[in-house]
């Protein structure tokens, strides 16, 4: 799911009553723009991120939330001729939710994804997302990422 903050619950609502028994992946960052300010600002939320939100909101479901592509630009994720030179960085509370999310993730080609942790971890990843925008904007690009260094992931 990659929806503005603002269409976040209506759009929860929407999809409530098909996500027992499924994985959601969130996408969702919480950006100034949902309140009138730019891009390259972070909105605190009470739940800690966009994610948690989601999960809290659908907590009467059976449902995993796993977030995800949070800090790939979807210039990128638009780009079907190149491969992404990005990391995917997820994080969610059930193990076999996010292996199954990364084995999706991993087939697009380039992106490596890269277990941050529980659910919890997001609110930390969602704040790398407005810095990114921002430092696209100043070298006037639409592709600049994050790669994870030094890691022995395998």
């Amino acid at each position: 799911m990659t929806v503005p903050l603002a269409a976040q619950m209506e759009t929860l609502k929407t999809v409530a009553d098909y996500v027992d028994g499924k994985i959601l992946i969130d996408a969702t960052v919480p950006l100034d723009t949902v309140i009138g300010g730019g891009p390259a600002r972070y909105v605190d939320l009470w739940q800690g991120s966009v994610a948690g939100r989601t999960a809290e909101i659908l907590a009467k479901k059976d449902v995993k939330v796993i977030s995800g592509f949070n800090n790939i630009s979807n210039s990128h994720l638009m780009n079907f001729n190149e491969e992404i030179d990005c990391d995917c960085l997820i994080s969610g509370d059930d193990l076999e939710s996010k292996k199954i999310a990364m084995k999706l993730i991993d087939k697009i080609p380039g992106i490596k994804c890269i277990d941050c942790g529980p659910l919890e971890k997001v609110r930390i990843v969602e704040k790398i997302t407005p810095l990114l925008i921002g430092l696209n904007i100043k070298y006037k690009s639409h592709y600049g990422g994050l790669k994870i260094t030094e890691l022995n992931i395998d």
